[in-house]
């Protein structure tokens, strides 16, 4: 007959850690915070030097009317900025993916809120940077072509960046092998600590 032996219960993780490991999450939520918006405002000064300009021709009573073809120019600038946020969506959700030891939902949500963010950021500065490139003459002549930024039109081009940032991320999230998304134990196990190994995953 023989005994079997229970395995020592571990001992359960100090609160003090799970909150300094909580902590830990929120800093790094806010630090992906800001590096999206800093990088889509950097973002928005190149749309707003690719962004094209629309003609318009100064007629009587101080109106403009657009040049043939020059309406197109709106849907450019939109359709720019909509690719502009599928990249940085993309490339956004895969650095925050890399940062193993703090993925989950904080991430996420500091995914999606600096990408919400940071769309409306690279907006406003491209039409800040097109506005310096066209800026509206003071005093216009009848019958003289004036260039005026094409502006944004609409704010659904908005919404394509936290999109893209979100439906990548939890892509990554489906892809992963590991249901613990590939965290490191070994900080939040005092029995591994004390025993100087790598906690079991």
């Amino acid at each position: 007959m023989t005994t079997e032996i229970a395995p020592p219960e571990q001992p359960p993780v100090p609160a003090a850690r799970r909150r300094r490991t909580s902590r830990a999450e929120v800093r790094s939520a806010a630090r992906v915070v800001v590096g999206v918006v800093v990088v889509s405002a950097l973002a928005g000064i190149a749309w707003g030097l690719l962004v094209p300009a629309q003609h318009f021709l100064v007629v009587s009573g101080g109106g403009a009317v657009s040049l043939t073809g020059e309406s197109d120019h709106q849907f450019d600038a939109v359709a720019l900025l909509m690719c502009l946020g599928v990249i940085l969506g993309v490339l956004a959700a895969v650095a925050v993916w890399t940062r193993r030891a703090v993925r989950g939902v904080p991430q996420l949500i500091g995914l999606l809120i600096g990408s919400a963010v940071g769309a409306a950021a690279s907006a406003l500065v491209g039409l800040g940077v097109a506005q310096l490139r066209f800026p509206t003459p003071d005093d216009v002549e009848i019958g003289r072509i004036v260039a005026a930024t094409p502006g944004l039109g609409t704010t659904t081009a908005l919404v394509v960046q936290p999109l893209v940032a979100t439906l990548t991320y939890l892509l990554l999230v489906s892809l992963s092998p590991d249901p613990a998304l590939g965290h490191t134990e070994a900080a939040e196990d005092p029995a591994a600590d004390a025993a100087g190994r790598p906690a079991s995953r």
